[in-house]
């Protein structure tokens, strides 16, 4: 009797191996156990696949899935920047000579001079902008050797007194045939160069810094 429910039991199993793993579609395996487990849901980017329409109506979950889960944020919504956040306030001041102006006078780096910081800025006007300003900032980078771009001011003659504000602002919007690189390189990342720049405005000597690495303050900055 036992081996009659053995073998009977087997030859269930055998038929309905048999039956489901038939299928007119040669790219399917057939009926698959839990196919989650070692094959990933291919899931949509910005796509809202809503709740289960188990407990919702198959209605309301399709709803939700037509609706786009991404949105821009609200107006004015500052985005979290961790220790950095002095970096990710918005920028106040408007694409005009009035605000390049009122930049020049007002906007001031939140970044402390350090030799880090300096360094950091040399690299990426290295990267950046070495190709027209030069490596030096005389004006002579392979752009303006080339002919492409002339008249490119030298930041230890002509813009030796530039503003760092107004320099920010540049980089925020551009100015003239220089384009904008606020795409390009973090707030953070333009105070760096910004800090590299005030060295080729000083004819490439560095500020004294102490042990820690912050700049040294001189007698007139103490008095001040």
């Amino acid at each position: 009797m036992m081996y009659k429910t053995i073998q009977h039991t087997t030859l269930v199993i055998v038929a309905f191996a048999m039956v489901t793993s038939c299928t007119t579609d040669p790219n399917s395996p057939g009926v698959e156990y839990m196919p989650d487990m070692y094959r990933s849901p291919a899931i949509e980017a910005y796509v809202d696949y809503g709740e289960d329409p188990y407990y919702v109506t198959e209605e309301v979950a399709v709803s939700q899935r037509n609706q786009q889960s991404a949105r821009k944020p609200v107006a004015g919504s500052i985005a979290f920047q961790g220790d950095d956040k002095a970096f990710g306030l918005p920028y106040p001041y408007s694409n005009t000579p009035e605000g390049y102006e009122m930049a020049g006078k007002e906007n001031r780096s939140p970044l402390p001079t350090t030799l880090e910081n300096i360094e950091a800025g040399a690299l990426t006007f290295g990267l950046m902008c070495s190709h027209c300003h030069g490596e030096t900032g005389k004006g002579d980078g392979a752009i303006s050797k080339n002919g492409h771009i002339l008249g490119i001011p030298d930041f230890s003659a002509k813009l030796k007194d530039l503003p760092e504000g107004k320099m920010y602002h540049t980089l925020m919007y551009g100015k003239g045939l220089m384009g904008s690189h606020a795409s390009q390189i973090s707030p953070k990342g333009l105070w760096q160069i910004i800090q590299y720049i005030k060295v080729m405005q000083n004819g490439g000597e560095m500020p004294s810094f102490n042990e820690d690495g912050a700049e040294a303050m001189t007698e007139n900055q103490n008095n001040n």
